[in-house]
């Protein structure tokens, strides 16, 4: 392995667990069986996920091979990482559902020829009652509460289901059963990664070595990306939609998507970031970042078609032909403010009402500054917010 391929490793991890071990691993003269696991928890899969599936694409790209683990199991128990409260189990059939949909999502990114995917319930699901609490048998609770999120819970009286405590040991044991050399996670699993390597010398194997990523912040910028909270990008999201919701993050964020999310070199986001220090406009490389990540799930044409859309509608106030309808009911018209409110393009009256006072409302492309206006029944409008708010709006 050379220094080349140890930094492409390093790029955007936390932590490698030890990096000792993985360097003497990647000289072993063989390709390493790199694992990484996903619960079918929602049927799609978004940007945050692909922070470790580019990691594997990585180990692919250096000659490897990618372990990728769908826990249909485990995702019937619920992963309790990072929860403050029991999670509900999904059922066999919504776990099966949603794992259909993985298969054909994550070979956007990865080398089919160089990717496994297996499913744990292939071997969880011959495990007998008496298996299991042999398996149980190889951690204390002790251990268990040492977990953080465990430990908060027990400390703040919150309850915690035994179930749960089987949910590290299933993962610990798909890496025993896999034979892996590296399993690689958020900075959240560090604690399952590490029971898979305990596992893994109490079975007579070599532990794997454990490579952390960070997670990825969502598009609100504060909290980790995820679909129940409504901030993340979809790998299936629309391409017009994709391309305006990466151009809508923060430019301090901007850098850390590129970090790990890009395929582009190190030293060319570094070289980057120095012009934008020396004056460019940060969104012109916010362009690159959005175009190379629609590119990646909807090709090439698709990405050039978003980006000249985008320009056209929020740069030079061009709207699309294709803006949403929304039909209101009134026979006597209602006010600006109550329609902005009531087609979903204000969150509330006075958010309206202050829009309109700021000038951010047009109606038919015409400014419109009067709060008391009455939009009357019978007639259509194109209302627009901003630069990235516009519909339709009908008054019956």
């Amino acid at each position: 392995m050379s220094d080349q391929g140890l930094e492409i490793l390093r790029r955007g991890a936390q932590e490698i667990l030890s990096e000792a071990e993985l360097v003497a691993k990647l000289k072993l003269g063989r390709p390493l069986r790199v694992k990484a696991g996903f619960d079918p928890t929602a049927p799609d899969l978004h940007l945050g996920h692909t922070v470790l599936i580019n990691k594997l694409r990585q180990f692919q790209e250096l000659g490897h091979e990618v372990l990728f683990l769908i826990g249909d199991f485990t995702g019937m128990i619920g992963d309790p990482t990072g929860k403050n409260v029991t999670r509900k189990p999904l059922t066999r059939d919504e776990v099966l559902e949603n794992a259909r949909t993985y298969e054909s999502q994550i070979f956007k990114i990865l080398d089919p020829a160089k990717t496994l995917v297996v499913f744990n319930s292939s071997w969880m699901g011959e495990m007998s009652a008496a298996d299991m609490i042999q398996l149980a048998a190889q951690h204390t609770v002790a251990r268990m509460l040492e977990r953080d999120d465990f430990h908060k819970r027990y400390t703040s009286q919150q309850p915690i289901a035994i179930h749960e405590f089987l949910y590290p040991l299933v993962q610990g044991y798909d890496s025993v059963v896999l034979k892996a050399d590296v399993e690689l996670g958020g900075t959240d699993q560090k604690f399952n990664l590490l029971v898979g390597r305990e596992l893994q010398k109490h079975y007579g194997q070599p532990p794997q070595a454990v490579i952390t990523l960070p997670l990825l912040v969502g598009l609100d910028g504060v909290n980790k990306m995820s679909k129940s909270l409504g901030n993340a990008i979809g790998i299936t999201d629309a391409p017009d939609d994709m391309f305006g919701k990466l151009m809508s993050i923060s430019d301090d964020l901007m850098w850390n998507y590129f970090e790990l999310l890009s395929f582009e070199p190190s030293t060319t986001i570094a070289r980057w970031r120095r012009e934008v220090q020396e004056g460019v406009n940060p969104r012109d490389v916010k362009f690159r970042l959005a175009g190379e990540i629609v590119a990646r799930f909807h090709g090439a044409h698709e990405a050039q078609r978003t980006q000249e859309s985008f320009i056209a509608r929020f740069q030079r106030g061009v709207l699309p032909d294709d803006l949403p309808e929304i039909r209101l009911a009134s026979t006597s018209g209602v006010t600006l403010a109550s329609l902005l409110k009531e087609a979903g393009l204000a969150a509330s009256t006075s958010e309206a009402l202050r829009l309109i006072g700021q000038g951010a409302v047009r109606i038919n492309g015409e400014r419109v500054e009067d709060r008391a206006l009455q939009i009357a029944p019978g007639t259509s409008q194109v209302v627009q917010v901003g630069k990235r708010r516009a519909a339709r709006v009908i008054i019956d």
